[in-house]
């Protein structure tokens, strides 16, 4: 059986265009959290900076995570974040289980 995956995504927008990643989370995170297999999919901003974010998502497999990334609303999401992001995401995959 698959284990569940977490991942930590931080984001960087270009200086005073947060708002557009957050237009954008808005506009997708209904659509994500309806996907077969997500567990959590939330935007959190940075304090204090208003162009850095950590999106946390949970999935229930891999096989539910490359689905995700393979939607249509992902591919075109994906496909639109350079016009106002610094730079890619930097994507953090967890262990399944925290350290004790």
């Amino acid at each position: 059986m698959s284990q569940p995956i977490q991942l930590v995504i931080q984001i960087t927008t270009q200086p005073g265009r947060g708002k557009e990643q957050t237009d954008a989370y808005e506009r997708l995170a209904p659509l994500v959290r309806a996907e077969d297999g997500c567990l959590q999919y939330d935007l959190h901003q940075v304090t204090g900076e208003p162009d850095r974010f950590v999106l946390i998502e949970r999935w229930a497999s891999q096989e539910a995570l490359d689905a995700h990334d393979a939607t249509p609303h992902m591919v075109e999401a994906d496909a639109a974040s350079p016009a106002f992001r610094a730079g890619p995401a930097v994507v953090v995959r967890l262990d399944a289980e925290p350290l004790a």
